[in-house]
């Protein structure tokens, strides 16, 4: 969810991860892509509510909003978006386990309504590294994602205890969606070692691997692979990933250029962050060449909300203006498209009929 860098990864092999985990191994090539091509071309968003600022916003009970879950995941579902993926976060669970189970069990409901499957998001080292359960701080004007936290953050070297949460929170998700067919995959962890974290993400990484596999769902993981230039983290996340997953907000050229070096791992690929318009990663250029090479397309953004991410990452509006060129998201809460050139592509895409009375010619303009 920060900036993101070029992936191009060495096709290297680190066997010895593969001995020091327990439980099931990881699934064969073969396996893996057998799985992938019962799925169909996998196409969504990184999904959040517009009313949530955060993941604890989206899942306490208090704020919980099924109602705008529904109606947005209806506008996903009108151009053909299939997946979502979701992030979680585990003080959420800790305040009230059996709540929280039944609020993703209510999504989980919604979102098959609409005939969409859900990646579920475990751990995440974007953003603010301290939280709070209760509500929620107020959007910070024309910042991207000023309310957005970690999982677990600060807190995982502040309380040694807390990994014991962490562990009994992983399994008992698993254990109760384990056989679930509309959770698609379980995406572990978030861009481990960003916010400057590096190889200390490792040993939660490394654990998350470890207690999935001891409870061994029918669903596959992943750690999606963001920054080439940590090394020994995106060789982990490769050689451990039942199928692999990766972020890039590029070009077309550099993002084939990814796609061609991930190719090498012989796994099927889902991208699971890109679409930043000011980067030039739109849907007109980076989703047709997705659908080419039978990628999992998930961009950053649906609805525009409370996150902010209409606002590029590195570029805030104090005055909360509206931005010329939106960085990221599809539609106003109202159902409106920010682009409706946009919507029209898409539709042609995933094979639904557009209802614009003048479709726009495709362009990489804004």
């Amino acid at each position: 969810m920060l900036k993101k860098f070029l992936l191009i990864i060495p096709a290297v092999c680190c066997c010895f991860y593969l001995v020091a985990q327990t439980g099931r191994p990881v699934w064969s090539k073969h396996a893996a892509n057998q799985w992938y091509g019962k799925q169909g071309w996998m196409r969504g968003c990184d999904f959040i509510p517009s009313t949530a600022i955060n993941q604890l916003e989206m899942w306490q009970a208090e704020s919980f909003d099924s109602a705008t879950i529904n109606r947005e995941l209806g506008y996903a579902q009108s151009i053909g978006f299939n997946c979502m993926r979701v992030f979680l976060h585990h003080l959420a669970w800790q305040k009230d386990a059996v709540g929280f189970k039944k609020r993703m069990e209510i999504y989980l409901t919604i979102a098959n309504r609409r005939n969409i499957k859900t990646i579920f998001v475990f751990f995440d080292d974007c953003w603010n590294e301290s939280y709070a359960a209760g509500p929620q701080p107020a959007p910070k004007p024309g910042i991207h994602n000023s309310g957005w936290v970690r999982d677990p953050g600060k807190l995982l070297y502040d309380d040694p205890n807390l990994i014991n949460v962490l562990e009994s929170y992983v399994k008992d998700i698993l254990l109760t969606f384990k056989n679930d067919r509309r959770i698609l995959l379980w995406d572990l962890y978030n861009e481990p070692g960003n916010s400057n974290y590096q190889n200390k993400s490792m040993p939660l990484l490394k654990k998350t691997f470890q207690w999935g596999r001891e409870i061994n769902p029918v669903q596959p993981f992943t750690a999606g692979v963001w920054n080439k230039s940590l090394v020994e983290l995106t060789n982990y996340q490769l050689t451990n990933s039942d199928i692999i997953t990766y972020h890039n907000y590029e070009n077309e050229k550099e993002h084939q250029q990814a796609i061609d070096s991930l190719r090498k791992f012989g796994r099927p690929l889902i991208c699971t962050e890109y679409m930043a318009r000011l980067r030039n990663s739109t849907f007109f250029n980076i989703m047709p060449l997705l659908k080419k090479e039978n990628i999992g397309a998930i961009n950053w953004g649906l609805v525009t909300g409370k996150t902010n991410t209409k606002y590029a990452w590195d570029t805030p509006m104090p005055d909360g203006a509206e931005p010329k060129i939106w960085f990221h998201d599809i539609f106003h809460p109202d159902g409106t498209p920010y682009s409706q050139a946009e919507i029209d592509l898409i539709k042609s895409l995933t094979g639904i009929i557009s209802t614009s009375p003048n479709p726009q010619v495709v362009s990489l303009s804004y």
